[in-house]
């Protein structure tokens, strides 16, 4: 096993271990719930991913930066039409109603 990427939270690194797994490259999240301690450990404690092939590595650190380069790309807060709730950017649907975003709010 390899180390990959230390996520900012549980969300960021399930995401990018199904887009990893997408494309074939198995791995496994560790340090997964240590999040929940803060107080008892240091307030450095992130879920990594972990490549199970070290084989895999070359490929899974390009697939990494597609993976945030795609959302980084991801546009400003928008409004939706339908129910006129505010939806933080990097979202295509409104949490509220279901409603699909602005076509140009959805970059792929």
């Amino acid at each position: 096993m390899i180390e990959l990427f230390q996520a900012q939270d549980r969300i960021e690194a399930q995401m990018l271990k199904d887009y990893l797994q997408d494309r074939g490259i198995e791995s496994v999240i560790l340090n997964d719930h240590l999040s929940g301690a803060l107080g008892e450990l240091p307030a450095n404690i992130f879920p990594t991913l972990w490549l199970l092939e070290d084989q895999d590595l070359s490929k899974a650190r390009q697939l990494k930066e597609q993976f945030l380069n795609l959302h980084a790309s991801k546009v400003a807060a928008w409004r939706c039409p339908a129910c006129g709730e505010q939806i933080d950017g990097g979202y295509e649907i409104c949490w509220n109603c279901s409603t699909p975003g602005p076509k140009d709010n959805n970059k792929e």
